[in-house]
């Protein structure tokens, strides 16, 4: 099968399944992520990802596939609010010099991801579960390279010269589970909240197979009940949607999280085909700080990540930061 012909698909699985059910009401909340490396002017590695997500607002009517999925668990528990979202987006990976047309050997290769998601959530009181479901195409059929290029002649900067390097079409699959707990402990300082939680997590697919664990700090005047702003896989979680408030209000928070990597298609190269790859480190860490303000039905949020080794020739440690716009509709 041509990975091209996938291209619709991810819209039928995001946009098309969001808007066809005729019973749910389109009030929700609208998310954009942007990650990049260019906040600390670098460009290399895990280099740029962007994700729509749509959440449908919790207090309309669940659609009967998501409360059938979410029965089927063995552990649901009576009374759970039960969430659903759609996803859609792409990242990009390249060596640590992209002006150079053979990048030497040692150096991580270009790869692009372009996926649509749908995501099941179950939540009670302090705890949530995350399920997920991703399609997507790894290669030309990402559409990372044109991407690139656009973005780079439109902000004056380096051409990227090595993408005939990148990895070769390849369908993606990844299925994934988070469990959260919120507010472990929580208690005031200075005038102020601060609580923390932690999760643990895995995935499984040609693309990510890996196991996490981590926790999260937050500190602020007013704590809303939520998990953090969203971030892209792989990552701390976040949530999608938020409690609007009634004026003014901010958080900052801080995180970290440890993951046990069996399969990084991204470093390891394709699944079935001779191509770039490189030795990665079966242990990765992240460490993440940021501030979220709210007002009224807006939410705004910066991430600064800084992420530890990811395969053995690596240089130095990657930083990058994420940017989040949430939108009640």
């Amino acid at each position: 099968m041509n990975p091209i012909r996938l291209l619709p698909l991810l819209f039928a699985l995001t946009m098309s399944a969001a808007l066809a059910q005729q019973d749910e009401p389109r009030n929700g909340t609208l998310s954009f992520v942007l990650e990049n490396d260019l906040f600390y002017n670098a460009d290399r590695h895990y280099t740029n990802g962007a994700r729509f997500a749509w959440v449908p607002d919790r207090r309309q009517p669940v659609p009967q596939w998501a409360r059938r999925s979410a029965e089927l668990m063995p552990w649901f528990p009576r009374g759970a609010t039960i969430r659903h979202g759609y996803a859609f987006g792409q990242s990009m990976f390249t060596p640590r010099d992209i002006t150079l047309r053979n990048p030497p050997a040692g150096e991580r290769p270009y790869a692009g991801w372009l996926y649509g998601s749908v995501g099941l959530g179950v939540e009670t009181e302090q705890v949530v579960d995350q399920f997920g479901f991703t399609l997507g195409v790894v290669g030309p059929a990402s559409l990372a390279e044109e991407t690139q290029k656009f973005v780079h002649r439109r902000v004056d900067a380096n051409r990227p010269e090595g993408w005939r390097h990148q990895l070769r079409n390849e369908p993606g699959l990844i299925l994934s589970w988070k469990r959260s707990w919120r507010e472990v402990h929580s208690a005031r300082a200075l005038g102020n909240e601060w609580d923390f939680g932690t999760h643990v997590g895995t995935a499984l697919g040609n693309v990510i197979t890996d196991a996490k664990t981590g926790l999260m700090l937050r500190y602020g005047p007013d704590l809303p009940r939520d998990y953090g702003p969203p971030r892209i896989e792989p990552s701390l979680p976040g949530a999608s949607d938020f409690h609007p408030a009634a004026g003014f209000r901010w958080y900052v928070f801080a995180g970290l999280e440890g993951r046990a990597v069996a399969r990084n298609i991204f470093l390891d190269g394709n699944s079935f085909r001779s191509s770039p790859s490189v030795d990665k480190h079966n242990f990765v860490g992240d460490l993440q700080f940021g501030l979220v303000v709210d007002w009224k039905e807006l939410r705004m949020s910066y991430t600064h990540v800084a992420r530890s080794h990811e395969f053995k020739t690596q240089r130095e440690s990657d930083v990058f930061g994420a940017f989040t716009v949430l939108l009640r509709l």
